[in-house]
């Protein structure tokens, strides 16, 4: 059975070498989340920081720090969800592994939460105040809680079985929050909360909420999980925990995580709001100040021996990567079964998660013909891009299975190499100029608004890649130097952007006019116009996150020689990407040098990170 509150969780790694105390004070502002950061990066163990500087709860970082350890964390009921996930996917994997019939209705009896009178959350009480006050990045807007688990219900049919768990941002100081009474609730588009939002706002009353912090690590882990609608996260909580979820009830509130560490109780106004914001995010830049709903805080609960757990995000990898890395492996092997015809999909954390999607689907609509060519993938591609946080994608590569059995999408640079040797520019683009993108996206046309496009390739290949810079290759003014990013790939350094929002850049039309009569790119059908060339080619990942977090597709993709046939735009040469930083980009995430040096010192000898990094 697995651990059923944090406590437990923390006693069993530490005896087994997995977590470490860190006794030495340090700030929860900056200095927390800068080690947690440097610990992940090695690979090193779960955090207990034990003395927070003006703060009496300890914390706990990096506890889904590796994969292994994750696993390691639910080790009691992987093959039970295993089991359940195969017995969707094949029913009749119960003819040949009969004890299967016997295991699967006990893990199905933990989906149910259990109501109980004892509950440890509610032993004492605090404020927000009194919370550790972590910021993790330099212009971080205030405090924020990074692992709440924020539980609401329907108002119009309450219960568990239409209730909601989600990982929201929640900031607890600064801006024109009212200290102790207000903390700000950043939810982005498309989650769960949403539709619990929009049914209070029509009826014109509250919604109330629970923000749950620590308890059993399978209630972090199910705040984040894409679930399928009508499946409550307390559900496979209960499943991934291995027994039911405890919930006890407070009159006139939700209920609430018995076992939880915290639980801030409050309510959400019909369609007020106040700024929140900046805060540093997973694409790697600060999400900015803008309105978002608050909440009302009624009481902030805790038990005796609570712990904060908490995480800091960042341009990836960071934590999220292997929370990213463990759901995928709970339910890829699902992904057929909810899109016909795909075989795999594949949100590229290295991007960012949303900004780029790979994915592999048959072609089958036309089998008898002579050249395939996409059609069966742009139905895929639909379907996929209707699929929850999936349609948040900008860019949606997708390949046929049938051209390339043994190819995957997790093989970036191959799945990469695979599409540019096949794409033809003048037929394979499928754009959505006008649409809704990730809310940390600061690329698109708005808050919430952007573009996405469709990159759909099959058929034979028909051109060899180039691996190195054309020899002799002239640049126009203000462009270069030129590298390389992989084979078929070019990165060229150009001037500053200074193009408004929404606008394209009069730049980079004149530099693919200027090779309009000149057929000097062979082997690279993919230029990357950057502000770095040789960071951008450094390694895969620069050329991931510069190239998919600072475009979008509707303005900044160009073509050298372009051709429009009724509404459907193409090029008879080389894709032009514009990836520089616009004007109106959020700026990149940069770490505090003092702070680093600080960090430095704790990995000296004799100091508590000695050897971890």
């Amino acid at each position: 059975m697995g651990y059923k509150n944090l406590q437990e969780c923390v006693v069993d790694l530490q005896r087994r070498g997995m977590l470490l105390r860190i006794d030495a004070p340090l700030d929860p502002h900056l200095e927390i989340g800068a080690v947690q950061r440097r610990v992940y990066q090695a690979g090193g163990p779960a955090l207990l920081f034990t003395n927070a500087t003006g703060c009496r709860f300890p914390l706990l970082g990096n506890l889904f720090g590796t994969l292994e350890r994750t696993r390691f964390i639910f080790r009691d009921t992987l093959d039970d969800i295993r089991r359940l996930v195969d017995l969707k996917i094949n029913p009749f994997s119960l003819l040949k592994n009969p004890l299967d019939i016997i295991m699967a209705p006990v893990a199905a009896y933990h989906l149910l939460p259990t109501v109980t009178a004892h509950a440890p959350v509610l032993e004492c009480r605090t404020t927000l105040s009194a919370l550790p006050q972590l910021v993790s990045w330099p212009r971080d807007g205030g405090a924020f809680l990074t692992l709440p688990q924020v539980y609401s219900e329907s108002p119009d049919k309450p219960g568990f079985a239409r209730s909601n768990l989600g990982m929201y941002r929640i900031q607890i100081s600064g801006n024109n929050y009212q200290p102790d009474k207000q903390a700000g609730l950043h939810y982005q588009i498309h989650r769960g909360i949403g539709a619990h939002h929009a049914e209070a706002i029509e009826r014109g009353d509250v919604l109330r909420v629970n923000i749950f912090l620590g308890g059993a690590p399978a209630m972090t882990v199910a705040a984040v999980m894409p679930l399928p609608e009508g499946m409550p996260e307390l559900s496979f909580a209960g499943l991934l925990a291995g027994h039911r979820i405890p919930m006890t009830r407070i009159p006139g509130q939700l209920p609430v995580s018995a076992e939880a560490d915290f639980c801030i109780s409050g309510v959400v106004h019909p369609a007020k709001t106040l700024p929140e914001g900046p805060f540093g995010d997973h694409l790697g830049y600060y999400s900015l100040t803008h309105e978002f709903p608050y909440i009302e805080v009624d009481a902030v609960y805790h038990r005796r021996d609570a712990i904060l757990p908490f995480t800091t995000v960042g341009r990836p990898p960071q934590e999220d990567t292997s929370f990213g890395a463990f759901i995928h492996e709970l339910t890829g092997p699902l992904i057929p079964t909810v899109v016909a015809g795909v075989k795999e999909v594949h949100a590229v954390d290295a991007a960012g998660v949303h900004p780029l999607l790979l994915a592999i689907a048959n072609e089958r609509y036309v089998p008898y013909s002579a050249v395939r060519q996409p059609q069966e993938l742009l139905t895929v591609a639909n379907a996929i891009l209707g699929q929850g946080q999936l349609s948040l994608a900008k860019y949606l590569l997708i390949a046929a299975h049938e051209d390339a059995p043994a190819l995957h999408t997790h093989d970036i640079a191959a799945f990469l190499g695979h599409i540019l040797e096949r794409a033809d520019w003048r037929t394979n683009l499928h754009f959505q100029t006008a649409t809704t993108v990730d809310t940390l996206d600061y690329s698109g046309s708005g808050l919430n608004e952007g573009s996405k496009v469709v990159i759909a390739a099959a058929g034979p290949v028909l051109r060899t890649l180039a691996t190195e810079p054309p020899a002799g290759l002239e640049l126009p003014s203000g462009f270069g130097p030129v590298d390389v990013c992989l084979p078929g790939i070019l990165a060229i350094q150009g001037p500053p952007s200074t193009q408004a929002r929404g606008e394209g850049d009069p730049q980079i039309d004149e530099f693919c006019r200027y090779y309009q009569e000149r057929n000097v790119f062979d082997g690279f059908p993919l230029i990357v116009i950057c502000d770095d060339s040789r960071f951008a080619a450094a390694t895969l990942n620069n050329f991931l996150w510069v190239t998919f977090t600072r475009s979008n597709p509707a303005v900044d993709v160009y073509g050298i020689r372009p051709v429009t046939r009724g509404r459907h735009w193409g090029c008879s040469g080389p894709l032009v990407i514009d990836a520089r930083i616009k004007p109106f980009h959020a700026p990149p995430l940069v770490d505090d040098p003092a702070v680093e040096r600080k960090i430095d010192a704790l990995a000296a000898p004799g100091a508590p990170l000695h050897g971890i990094f």
